[in-house]
């Protein structure tokens, strides 16, 4: 797989942390969000519930992204796409073509949820802007200006749950997504400049749908990463946060690479 990112003429790529807790909100923390700020554009990974609230709380327009990227379809993590498409029907009227790349079904899912939230509406107003885009695992593709990279997550079956790589502005992000232990995540992370890793248990090492901090912290230095950041913080995690030696994102949080 290549992954040698395009060049960044000198420009900063930053990632803003919009939702870094659990599908439990634990601590009060906001569901998945990401915002990727680079020279090749601004992505939206991941779409928590709380989406609309940070996104217009942090002052960011919801028409400002042409990429919005979804690891896997736990409510956690899309079901907040209702909310921004409500949002392009009656409010922001969105005038680009937003492409919206995720595991297969994603699609099919959405409008599922939308005519269950949102019943009636004339949904052919909007699915014209809207380009949905299957990733498939063990592949990459260009998006725009950034090849997008994926790997199936041990996560969820049949579904398909995966772990992103994005390459462009001259910097290499990976995002773990929701994921069991897997030796391919270790390859898939190699050279990256930051690598989002979800850390949802500490003591429930049993629950192997996800990572746990213990197993994290031994096999940090498999991780061959600039920057590590753990996210998707659960209560078990955020309860020992003085016994946590690796760095702890937080809502709120500028990553500047």
């Amino acid at each position: 797989m290549n992954q040698n990112p395009t060049a960044s003429n000198g420009a900063p790529v930053t990632v803003t942390l919009m939702g870094t807790g659990d599908a439990f909100a634990s601590f009060g923390r906001s569901q998945s969000g990401y915002l990727i700020d680079a020279p090749g554009g601004r992505i939206l990974m991941e779409a928590g519930p709380g989406l609309m609230q940070a996104l217009k709380g942090s002052g960011v327009s919801t028409d400002s992204f042409d990429l919005l990227l979804i690891s896997h379809l736990h409510g956690d993590h899309f079901g907040g796409l209702p909310f921004l498409i409500l949002d392009y029907m009656w409010e922001t009227r969105r005038k680009k073509m937003l492409t919206i790349a995720g595991p297969a079904r994603l699609e099919e899912r959405t409008w599922s949820l939308m005519r269950t939230m949102f019943p009636h509406f004339e949904l052919d107003k909007i699915k014209h802007k809207l380009k949905f885009v299957v990733l498939e695992p063990e592949s990459s593709q260009r998006l725009g200006k950034f090849k997008v990279s994926a790997i199936r997550s041990p996560h969820t079956k049949p579904d398909i749950s995966l772990s992103l790589r994005i390459d462009g502005g001259g910097k290499s992000i990976v995002f773990s997504g929701d994921s069991g232990w897997n030796d391919e995540l270790v390859d898939f992370t190699d050279g990256a400049d930051l690598f989002l890793c979800e850390c949802t248990y500490y003591e429930s090492a049993h629950l192997n749908f996800h990572l746990n901090y213990p197993l994290l912290a031994k096999n940090r230095d498999k991780f061959n990463v600039r920057r590590m950041v753990l996210t998707h913080l659960g209560r078990e995690v955020l309860s020992r946060e003085d016994e946590i030696a690796l760095e702890m994102g937080y809502d709120g949080m500028k990553i500047k690479l």
